[in-house]
């Protein structure tokens, strides 16, 4: 168990499409937070193309890695441990992370740590508003919809999760169908501010479990039947569908919020992922009455290196590490704890 104050921990994201790098003291004092973003580089695809994402993490980790160090005004020598995503994500992506982690970590002698990009993600906003265990995790991104009670930093059990499309992905679909731009979610949230949220009453699922998602036949609708669920004398502008699509979207995900809030009479709610960021979502969590809401800043809401850092620390001061055998994994079949 490490009882050292002033632990740094150097955090590296490669799970996707940014290669993020942040140095955390004692897990909440953000030292730096690099992230450099391949959007421009996916755009003309209007969508993550894994091959280029994994190249551009090989071009630019080391860059971004010594410009965390520079803004901290810090050197490697004075690095307690290194942290990086392992699982899930694009395993090209991962992997060069990974790699450039441990060679760090043999080569200066400190502690590596594999971080579960997921659990990060849903400890993100305990850097900046730190909740009461257990609490109510939501986590909503590109390639997650998940819904949780969160016992503590490591274990969580999934109460309802997608049965198909993530909200983040129908988001981008939807936007990639109308030419609306990339990325899908930052777009449609920001022409749904100057539309109808009436103008189509587009379908929410009917599924057996009341706390599992789905996104595919919303975004079917949208995109291929939009015209039957135009309300009268609605027009069918990018601004009127961006609205009423996201209103539709963020209201099937807060009726399982409230459910299960209901079910676990859970007082504290936490949300991560990019999607976390929504305008929408955000007004609607937290008009929730009776509930503490815990949310991270937007720079903390996508991808990044500090929620991986911080978490570290958790495990670092529980004397958890990882081997230099350490492994990616582009899916995770369950959760449980991480360690032994």
């Amino acid at each position: 168990m490490m009882e050292k104050s002033g632990l740094r921990v150097i955090g590296i994201e490669t799970s996707c499409d940014e290669c993020a790098v942040a140095i955390v003291e004692d897990g909440s004092k953000i030292l730096s937070n690099v992230v450099a973003t391949q959007i421009p580089h996916h755009t003309p695809y209007q969508g993550v193309v894994p091959e280029i994402a994994s190249r551009l993490h090989t071009e630019w980790i080391v860059p971004v890695t010594q410009r965390a160090l520079d803004e901290a005004s810090l050197n490697l020598d004075q690095i307690d441990a290194i942290a990086v995503a392992n699982r899930p994500g694009l395993l090209g992506s991962l992997l060069v992370g990974v790699s450039f982690a441990k060679g760090l970590a043999a080569t200066l002698e400190k502690p590596l740590i594999g971080i579960d990009h997921i659990r990060a993600h849903l400890y993100a906003s305990q850097i900046e508003h730190p909740l009461q265990y257990p609490y109510l995790g939501v986590l909503v991104s590109g390639g997650h919809t998940i819904i949780c009670r969160v016992e503590d930093y490591d274990t969580l059990e999934v109460l309802g999760t997608t049965i198909d499309d993530a909200i983040g992905e129908a988001f981008d679909k939807v936007a990639k169908h109308y030419q609306m731009g990339y990325p899908g979610g930052v777009v449609i949230d920001r022409l749904a501010k100057d539309g109808d949220p009436h103008a189509f009453l587009f379908p929410g699922p009917k599924l057996k479990s009341q706390l599992d998602l789905s996104y595919s036949g919303l975004k079917t609708a949208v995109i291929n039947q939009a015209e039957l669920f135009r309300s009268e004398g609605a027009e069918a502008t990018p601004e009127n569908i961006a609205a009423s699509f996201q209103r539709t979207a963020i209201n099937i995900l807060m009726k399982r919020i409230k459910r299960a809030l209901e079910e676990t009479q859970l007082t504290r709610l936490a949300v991560g992922g990019g999607v976390a960021a929504n305008s929408l979502l955000r007004e609607e969590v937290q008009a929730l009455k009776g509930v503490e809401v815990a949310f991270p800043s937007p720079k903390l809401c996508t991808d990044n290196g500090a929620m991986i850092a911080a978490l570290a620390y958790r495990y670092l001061k529980d004397g958890v590490q990882s081997p230099l055998t350490l492994q990616t994994m582009a899916r995770v079949k369950a959760f449980k704890k991480s360690y032994p």
